[in-house]
């Protein structure tokens, strides 16, 4: 790639993020005109739009497929149910309502991608905000940092930490092992800061409005069965890779999203085409063109470069580099969606390996596994800097596009500045405690 190529793709990068930053464009139709012009000016080329294709396949389709299961389980009037039990237990309290809504996001976020868990709660949400008489932006823009850090606490939570996980061969039980306690730490991180972050809702005091009526699932057995379909999607993201045929977790949420959809379609809820509108596609297609961008990056070698700066600079001390990942890749995942930055450096991360001679050469390739136990925690730390800088702003991660998008549907759009407001102070502190949470996981391994 030539030099104006390059200074090119440097451009069009920064531009893109500019204008998402600043509002100046819808941040979707942003990524899409500048992938476009990346491939109009044939920096892109067929074989980089396949290789973005591979590479974007699986956190695609896992957040394809939650959404999809997701929908389903919205007509079923679980939600209802569940809204009617959160809202009696907060008592009216603003302080009651931020602390459940985490004991609420933890335990779905260990197990669905972060994304669908907000599609799945924001209905509940905004329903308890709305009979409590608070702003709905907040507690929505709290589930998405929340769903966030909680998506560390297993392999398939956050998309980008399964795709670190899945490019060195990672199984949820070494997973557990090495890195979820840095999401229970990340998920606590956030408790003492609510009062500041949130004081608007954190004092308040309301009397809970009386209910006419309980509300009941109309249809227990459709319900029933929705319910079995998100079971057998945990438990297959859990045991499917131990499985003979091996169904990784991407494979386990179009399969989940299949049996959804043929579940409501049989007994005849709603049309499926009407299930797939609903979709929300524009995160999605935001992804898809964030990739193609990321991928122009490496194209222009920039990345290696990073890889041989990397070893001049910090040699062979992988406590340094660690450090250097979770703060580095923190800091662009903040500005770019986590996802694609994750996918990036996964290639600067094993060619620094290569060149520090920690790995052989063949460790470059998707179907290396036999990492040494020294390097593990500079792969946690790439995961606990794209998962948890993703927090910092609006387009960190889908999880907090699926808010604003939800704020924007409900009549309360979310600015960048707004966002950045509640989540650079959580993501500074999550940072430094996962930091130091590192430095020992390191120390243990050495």
């Amino acid at each position: 790639m030539s030099d104006w190529q390059i200074y090119l793709v440097v451009g069009v990068f920064s531009t893109v993020i500019l204008v998402i930053a600043f509002n100046i464009i819808d941040m979707t139709v942003a990524a899409l005109v500048g992938a476009s012009l990346l491939i109009a000016l044939r920096i892109l080329d067929e074989q980089d739009l396949l290789d973005t294709a591979r590479t974007s396949a699986g956190p695609i389709s896992l957040l394809f497929g939650g959404m999809v299961v997701a929908r389903i389980l919205a007509t079923t009037g679980l939600f209802d149910v569940i809204g009617d039990i959160y809202l009696r237990a907060t008592a009216g309290s603003g302080k009651r309502f931020l602390l459940l809504l985490i004991v609420v996001v933890a335990p779905l976020c260990a197990l669905l991608p972060n994304a669908t868990t907000v599609i799945l709660l924001a209905p509940i949400i905004v329903r308890v905000a709305r009979a409590l008489d608070v702003d709905i932006a907040s507690p929505l823009i709290l589930t998405a940092i929340l769903s966030n850090a909680a998506g560390l606490l297993t392999l398939v939570g956050d998309p980008a930490t399964f795709l670190v996980g899945s490019s060195i061969g990672m199984t949820f039980g070494e997973y557990l092992r090495y890195a979820s306690l840095g999401g229970l730490l990340s998920i606590l991180t956030v408790v003492p800061l609510l009062p500041f972050i949130m004081r608007d809702i954190w004092g308040v005091v309301r009397p809970v409005p009386k209910r006419d009526r309980r509300a009941r699932l109309q249809r227990p057995v459709y319900a029933a069965l929705s319910l079995v379909v998100l079971a057998l999607m945990m438990l297959l993201f859990i045991l499917g890779e131990e499985l003979p045929t091996r169904i990784v977790p991407p494979a386990v949420a179009v399969i989940a999203s299949a049996l959804a959809l043929l579940v409501a379609f049989a007994f005849k809820i709603e049309p499926t085409d009407r299930v797939l509108r609903d979709v929300d596609w524009k995160t999605l297609v935001f992804l898809a063109c964030i990739f193609c961008l990321v991928q122009a990056m490496v194209k222009t070698g920039l990345l290696q470069v990073m890889a041989l700066k990397l070893h001049e600079w910090f040699g062979t001390n992988l406590m340094l580099v660690t450090l250097a990942m979770i703060c580095g890749i923190g800091l662009l995942s903040s500005l770019l969606a986590n996802v694609p930055v994750a996918a990036a450096s996964i290639v600067m991360l094993k060619a620094y390996l290569v060149t520090a001679e920690f790995v052989p050469e063949a460790a470059m390739a998707d179907q290396f596994t036999h990492w040494p136990q020294t390097v593990i925690p500079v792969f946690v730390g790439m995961m606990y800097g794209a998962t948890l800088g993703g927090n910092a702003t609006l387009i960190g991660s889908a999880a907090n596009i699926v808010a604003a998008g939800v704020c924007a549907n409900e009549g309360r759009p979310v600015t960048f500045a707004r966002f950045l407001r509640y989540g650079l102070p959580v993501t500074l502190l999550q940072l430094a405690v996962t930091a130091a949470y590192v430095m020992i996981l390191s120390k243990i391994l050495r």
